[in-house]
């Protein structure tokens, strides 16, 4: 299942992010989106999960969490 990670901060690392995701289960890719210009974090990103009962309950408790002083919004993405 892929998941959408909105709002994260500018510093947090697809390192960060996959460590983050990887409390509930295996992740499969972890991908944030980079500005093509100046290489920079565009603040949102995405996790691929193989198993949709460990990438709910990654949505379910990540939503709404802070990492690196902001706060996570996840979701399904379509």
């Amino acid at each position: 299942m892929r998941l959408l990670v909105r709002n994260m901060s500018r510093q947090t690392t697809e390192n960060d992010l996959r460590n983050l995701f990887e409390q509930f289960g295996a992740v499969q890719s972890c991908v944030i989106v980079n500005d093509a210009k100046t290489g920079k974090s565009k603040g949102f990103g995405f996790v691929e999960m193989p198993k949709p009962g460990e990438a709910k309950a990654a949505t379910i408790q990540l939503n709404g969490k802070e990492l690196d002083g902001a706060t996570l919004r996840v979701k399904r993405s379509t």
